[in-house]
């Protein structure tokens, strides 16, 4: 088995997940591999539980910690994830409140909030009553 190796000094690491989703869908791979971080986890959880991702496990120790991330396909090999897009960054933060949550594709999407109660989706937040930062959508 081959080791990937990453580099340490990513300053989105959120950014850096999406993007290798995005790339690993497009190509129609299996697996791929990730640096791990806390909120990373937190949202490969929230794909995990919505379904656009079969599940993720964490390999490694230490610093060379990764997540192994299964993709997720239909029968007929077509993509779960249409599209995967970051909206707050680090030079640009967008915040939303509790009453202007973002609808992805008029609901049929998610939109993953970090919130004071933890990273939850978009339709979670605004039960709860509660806004937060938009970290990106899904569809």
């Amino acid at each position: 088995m081959v080791r990937a190796k990453f580099s340490s000094n990513i300053s989105d690491p959120v950014a850096d997940l999406l993007t290798r989703i995005r790339n690993a869908n497009l190509a129609y791979k299996d697996e791929l591999i990730a640096p791990v971080s806390k909120l990373s986890e937190a949202v490969l959880r929230i794909l995990e539980e919505q379904g656009y991702i079969e599940g993720f496990t964490i390999e490694g120790e230490g610093v060379e910690k990764s997540f192994r991330i299964r993709l997720k396909y239909s029968k007929s090999r077509q993509r779960t994830i249409t599209g995967i897009k970051r909206v707050s960054t680090p030079g640009r933060r967008v915040y939303a409140g509790r009453g202007k949550l973002p609808r992805v594709l008029g609901g049929l999407g998610v939109a993953i909030v970090s919130t004071s109660q933890g990273v939850m989706t978009d339709k979670d937040a605004s039960k709860k009553g509660i806004g937060g930062e938009v970290l990106a959508y899904v569809w």
